[in-house]
């Protein structure tokens, strides 16, 4: 069973396969997941199963952890590449969300002007205008879209709450170029479901959805940890790069990590 649950607001530095040197920025309750997805692959495990009280950290709390931790790594010669907001569960969520990125800008701003500021999002509160506009900020604005199907994302992502295909790509191309499509592509099966979105299927639409949303990059990645089900199995690489030459082929750049 997955287990990495994180119990600070500022976690790492991490060497994260996509971001290089990351330091992490934890908005969600320590020991515990806090998400309004429940995906059957995520690395902090099912959303039942890591229930906590713990409350939110405070803005004063993750800002004053990001000096201390910052100041700390600068002693050692140590400069992440970027600040990653991530953790969990979804960023989000949290409702100084606006406050806090404002405020990680300026303490990035003071004492690592070189490191870039990144989030890793579902996606799912991108409909409220005053999320968008604090996506806005992020150098890497990384927002999940792992088919365009309901049922596969209902099976798979299984969303906590309102969840609208349609209203996700319109959202998504508000936008403007400014984000970073994140896509997980696997095989196996969960509760005799076949999990393969790598077949046409799923990619003939998929690829319709980033033509409207016209993304900056692509990210495509499939497992590479411990996940909270059984069944489930990498992608193969041989239909990644496949499905990565499709979307170069519409002019967006994209990486894939196997």
């Amino acid at each position: 069973m997955s287990t990495i649950i994180y119990d600070s607001p500022i976690f790492g530095p991490i060497h994260s396969r996509r971001l290089g040197i990351s330091l992490g920025i934890n908005l969600l309750p320590e020991g515990g997941k806090f998400c309004s997805f429940d995906c059957i692959y995520c690395e902090c495990g099912l959303n039942k199963e890591r229930r906590t009280k713990n409350p939110l950290p405070s803005a004063d709390e993750v800002v004053d952890g990001l000096k201390e931790k910052l100041q700390a790594l600068g002693q050692e010669g140590i400069v992440p590449d970027v600040l990653t907001f991530a953790g969990n569960g979804e960023p989000t969520l949290h409702p100084h969300f606006p406050e806090i990125v404002d405020r990680v800008r300026e303490v990035r701003d003071a004492l690592c002007p070189s490191a870039k500021m990144s989030i890793l999002s579902n996606a799912t509160q991108i409909r409220r205008p005053e999320i968008r506009e604090a996506l806005l900020h992020f150098d890497n604005n990384i927002l999940k879209l792992d088919t365009v199907s309901p049922i596969y994302i209902y099976n798979v992502d299984r969303p906590q709450g309102h969840y609208d295909v349609e209203e996700q790509i319109e959202c998504l191309a508000l936008f403007r170029g400014h984000c970073i499509i994140q896509t997980m592509l696997m095989r196996g099966e969960y509760e005799g479901h076949s999990v393969d979105n790598t077949g046409e299927e799923y990619v003939a639409p998929y690829l319709e959805a980033l033509a409207r949303i016209k993304p900056k990059a692509v990210m495509l990645y499939t497992l590479d940890r411990e996940t909270p089900v059984s069944g489930l199995l990498k992608a193969e690489p041989a239909a990644m790069q496949a499905i990565a030459e499709r979307i170069r082929a519409l002019g967006i750049e994209v990486s894939v990590s196997c």
